[in-house]
């Protein structure tokens, strides 16, 4: 059993992905980062935008981890794994400001926070 084991390692396990898979991840990442990117710039509400942002990383991940898997290499999967932490601690600052914003003026309108007073 453990020659099994050995001959699967030796044999290029895993197989190497394909270009047209990386083309469809590929593809599914642009598509979502496009929503995400859209979803930004189009809507006011301050939750929206937050989650849009959030799409855009998760389709930068998924871009990282497709060219990871095609290489064959860990990296862009090691660097996914901070960029996910990065984007939770993104998430807690948002939403803790996003809580304050609306405690302050009741709205989650981004056009109402366009001028700042003192």
């Amino acid at each position: 059993m453990g020659t099994d084991l050995f001959m699967l390692a030796q044999a290029g396990f895993p197989e190497p992905m394909g270009g047209a898979t990386l083309a469809h991840y590929l593809l599914i990442s642009v598509l979502m980062f496009a929503i995400g990117l859209i979803g930004f710039l189009t809507r006011r509400n301050l939750i929206v935008m937050f989650l849009c942002t959030e799409l855009m990383f998760q389709a930068a991940g998924i871009a990282l981890i497709a060219f990871s898997r095609f290489h064959l290499e860990h990296s862009g999967q090691t660097f996914v794994i901070f960029v996910l932490t990065v984007a939770a601690a993104e998430a807690a600052m948002a939403l803790a400001l996003v809580v304050l914003l609306f405690r302050k003026r009741e709205s989650l309108d981004a056009d109402e926070w366009t001028e700042m007073k003192g």
